[in-house]
């Protein structure tokens, strides 16, 4: 497969590398979540997109939505912790946001799960962490985004306020604390006119 996404306006450099952790920005949020942000965090973003859309094993899922089985609208691929990830960034990646959280994780990183968000049509609904790890005790989501920017969405479980995140080529935001029970997200879809999207979020074991 190939993806005309368009470069940025200062051209695209073939060096892929993620940069220091030490300017994440956190927000607190409600019921003892919270979110990390670090925009810019790698580099080469529009290079890696192209690598991963092209290389990695993408497939498409159908599952039961009430009384009816539906496409899901994104494609996915799962990594699991002693598969080799796609590109070699992603492991380093991967390893420095399991050092830099060590002390307040208390455990490393250790799957990657990759969605490709086609186009404004692919989508995520609202959800949060209902049967993994994250469901009953605090822990860490971690996403890096490659591609077109997307806005994630962000609420209390029940309702409540929404936070609105963009998300942008080689940003990186993590869902910490109690963000998994007790607040839920979404990739809403869009009318708009998008290019494609990758994101790769990076768990601990257990963490859906």
């Amino acid at each position: 497969m190939s993806f005309g996404l368009q470069g940025s306006l200062f051209g695209v450099t073939d060096a892929v590398s993620v940069g220091p952790l030490d300017d994440l920005r956190r927000t607190q949020l409600a019921q003892g979540a919270w979110i990390d942000l670090l925009p810019g965090w790698l580099t080469g973003a529009d290079v890696l997109f192209e690598h991963l859309a092209s290389n990695v094993p993408w497939h498409a899922e159908r599952r039961r939505m009430y009384d009816r089985v539906v496409d899901v609208p994104r494609l996915l691929c799962f990594y699991d912790q002693h598969d080799p990830l796609p590109d070699p960034v992603l492991a380093a990646a991967r390893s420095a946001l399991s050092k830099h959280y060590a002390d307040e994780l208390r455990e490393p990183f250790r799957t990657a799960g990759l969605c490709f968000y086609r186009d404004g049509r692919d989508s995520v609904a609202w959800h949060g962490d209902t049967i993994g790890r994250g469901a009953k005790e605090d822990t860490m989501v971690a996403i890096l985004s490659v591609g077109a920017q997307r806005t994630l969405l962000l609420r209390p479980r029940g309702g409540g306020a929404t936070v609105r995140q963009s998300l942008g080529p080689g940003d990186l935001i993590v869902m910490g604390g109690s963000c998994q029970r007790t607040w839920e997200h979404a990739i809403p879809k869009t009318s708009r006119p998008l290019g494609p999207r990758i994101s790769i979020q990076f768990r601990p074991q257990g963490v859906r």
